[in-house]
């Protein structure tokens, strides 16, 4: 476990933050109407972000469609429009306007040319996004969610949320998928929609100065990014609450629900796919099912959690591979290798040739039902379909664990629904198979005659909710994301079947999921369940802290300016971003704690004059500034700091910082009060994991 990026990170200090909020709110106008204002102000900001994060996410499925289906050809009455819309009065494979690339070129069949083609635009468009992401936002690539939620647990990163992120995050992504890398929107979009719901907020006040507030428009903006991904407004909330957030009040809960319900309306005005769905692979099922297929939907929670548990374990490796040789390959040379050997063997197989949301579409579908496969619904074709979707898991699944991770915009949800789908169609359709076979057999039982008794299509829907739940171990958000796709309430049941299976059986493969693996793998700092407090039982306060000699400590009085501005200097080369203040340094009795952004913004207002003395203990004012004056900082001061003595217990020590969320917490000795030493939240982190690396 690395602690290897924690100093990009700045630790938000929760209490001070509530604070300063609170402080804002008592020098408020006591008006109506300002009190008004600043009550509504929320609701307006997470409006605002809900509509631009639906709108934004319906032109990037508008852009990775049309490239998507460049890979195959171009329209010959319009190069702008997408196969569906160019054969919009001519569907099907008599469409003269759509021409395939052996057509245009070369005006016949050439199988040849229609396989160079398609890896020629996907590795194209591929390489193209690994250079601008490189270029012009590097934060952009990945999923984001790692950061996102290291972020939601009180750590900063700058420029993560930020404007040009949200544009390359928003380009990138649809130039990824596209290109026929094994990679989802979905992840992306959460950290798209958090990039919306800061760049919106911070033009107001209200949370530019405060944390705090940025949390709840950022949980809420998370919560309207998998709503627009999932057509699942509902199963956004759950998903920002069961796996996203650490902190997550009724009043967060609130705003979430609105800022997706408001991102599902505008994708839904838009309509990106004229289909009048929120997101293509939408589908909704006739028939029930029956008690002895709960055999088969166990051994598909069963392959949702063995999936779950070795793309984790073979994606990490991937990770560190990638980590020890990016300097030789290069970001965007691996980006082009990945994309040119994904497009070359995905081309062979009809099922991972397809865009994945047209491939779930597909496999999700009943037969019978207005859009399903007529070669997955015909007997005559079953063993070479179950053939297929072998092979188009085998592929999905190697392409998913090397594409995750490369430096373009990558998720991991549908890749991961996708396998899941393709494994139980293929295991629906055997079983369907057999059923046709020997209907008389007593496992088929229930059936009744001249019926469809297995429907594959249900199996495909219940492998996809299993693999997703194996590679992200989130459970109750994935059941109500399937029944918002499906509206399937008969499946309900099976579906948290499959899903809890898959959720033990990936837990006892590796702990915790793909996030919180990579977190790990990155050292990222987050606030850690209560898995690892074991590691700090019967350990004292005093085994986290740093001693007070090695702390940067400030007297109450007597403090010439100019030793100020070299401590001042010497804590931003260090990142310290805080000092206790003692009576004085022999006895180093605690008077309370300051930050160093309180001082260097107090000073900004009045600078220092060369022989000035300061006093963080009362003195006089600023305003009576003037040569040799001692001048107080006192009102800068936290007089009632978090404290700990040095034999409290570490796992009480690290409680606090969970449930508190300070920065610091201050280690007093047990008679008199004196300053013995400090801890941090990174430090509790960095002692966990060194531990588990022991």
């Amino acid at each position: 476990m690395s602690t290897a990026r924690f100093d990009e990170f700045t630790t938000v200090d929760w209490v001070d933050d509530g604070a300063k909020e609170q402080q804002r709110q008592q020098r408020l106008p006591r008006a109506w109407v300002h009190l008004a204002y600043d009550a509504a102000v929320s609701w307006m900001v997470v409006v605002v972000v809900g509509a631009l994060i639906g709108v934004n996410t319906a032109f990037i499925s508008i852009v990775t469609e049309w490239l998507s289906d460049l890979k195959l050809g171009v329209c010959t009455t319009g190069w702008w429009l997408n196969e569906e819309f160019c054969c919009w009065e001519e569907p099907g494979s008599s469409c003269a306007q759509w021409a395939t690339w052996d057509q245009l070129l070369l005006g016949r069949h050439a199988a040849v040319v229609r396989w160079l083609g398609f890896v020629a635009v996907g590795t194209g468009v591929a390489t193209l996004c690994a250079w601008l992401v490189r270029a012009y936002a590097p934060m952009a690539a990945g999923s984001g969610l790692p950061e996102i939620k290291a972020t939601l647990s009180g750590y900063s990163v700058r420029g993560f949320m930020g404007g040009w992120t949200l544009l390359m995050k928003s380009i990138g992504l649809a130039m990824a998928v596209a290109s026929g890398l094994s990679v989802g929107k979905e992840g992306p979009a959460v950290h798209m929609g958090c990039c919306v719901g800061n760049v919106v907020s911070r033009n107001f006040a209200k949370y530019r100065a405060s944390a705090s507030r940025r949390r709840e428009i950022v949980s809420a903006s998370a919560a309207a990014g998998v709503a627009v991904a999932f057509g699942a407004p509902i199963g956004g909330v759950l998903f920002s609450l069961e796996d996203l957030s650490s902190h997550f009040p009724r009043k967060t809960l609130w705003r979430s629900f609105l800022c997706a319900l408001v991102a599902t309306v505008s994708l839904q005005a838009m309509n990106p796919f004229w289909t009048g769905k929120l997101v293509m692979f939408q589908a909704t099922y006739d028939r029930d099912w029956h008690f002895f297929e709960i055999l088969f939907f166990v051994l598909l929670g069963v392959f949702g959690g063995v999936y779950g548990g070795l793309c984790i374990r073979l994606n990490l490796r991937v990770a560190a591979l990638r980590k020890r040789h990016s300097a030789t390959l290069g970001a965007v040379r691996e980006v082009a290798i990945l994309a040119l050997a994904t497009t070359a063997v995905t081309h062979t197989n009809s099922y991972t040739r397809k865009d994945m949301g047209e491939l779930l579409s597909e496999l999700l579908q009943e037969c019978g039902s207005p859009g399903s496969s007529s070669r997955l619904c015909m007997p005559a074709h079953a063993t070479s379909v179950v053939w297929a979707l072998f092979w188009a898991t085998a592929i999905r699944s190697a392409g998913t664990v090397l594409a995750y991770g490369c430096k373009v915009p990558c998720g991991i949800f549908v890749p991961s629904m996708a396998i899941g789908a393709s494994f139980g169609r293929m295991l629906g359709t055997v079983v369907q198979m057999a059923h046709n076979a020997h209907p008389k057999w007593r496992v088929f039982a229930q059936c009744a005659p001249d019926t469809p008794c297995i429907t594959p299509a249900t199996y495909a829907f219940l492998g996809a909710a299993a693999a997703m739940s194996g590679v992200t171990k989130v459970t109750v958000a994935v059941v109500v994301i399937m029944y918002e796709l499906t509206g399937a309430i008969n499946f309900i049941v099976p579906t948290m079947i499959v899903v809890m299976v898959a959720k033990v059986v990936g837990d006892m493969l590796v702990e915790g999921g793909i996030s919180e693996q990579l977190m790990l793998l990155n050292g990222l700092p987050f606030v850690e369940e209560a898995d690892n407090q074991p590691l700090l039982l019967d350990k004292p306060a005093a085994a986290l802290m740093h001693a007070a000699d090695d702390s940067h400590v400030l007297p109450a009085s007597g403090l010439p300016a100019s030793e100020l501005q070299r401590i001042l200097d010497a804590a931003s080369a260090t990142a310290i971003r805080g000092f206790p203040v003692v009576d004085n340094l022999h006895d180093m009795r605690l008077v309370g704690y300051v930050s160093h952004s309180n001082i260097v913004n107090e000073l900004a207002e009045t600078p220092l004059l060369s022989r000035s003395v300061v006093s963080f203990g009362g003195a006089r004012e600023l305003s009576d500034l003037s040569e040799a004056a001692t001048v107080s900082l006192a009102h800068i001061v936290n007089t009632s700091p978090v404290t700990v003595r040095p034999r409290t217990s570490a796992e009480t020590t690290a409680e606090i910082f969970r449930k508190l969320g300070p920065r610091v917490i201050l280690v007093t000795s047990e008679d008199d009060g004196q300053l013995v030493g400090l801890v941090t939240r990174k430090d509790v982190l960095r002692y966990t994991r060194s531990t588990n690396n022991d």
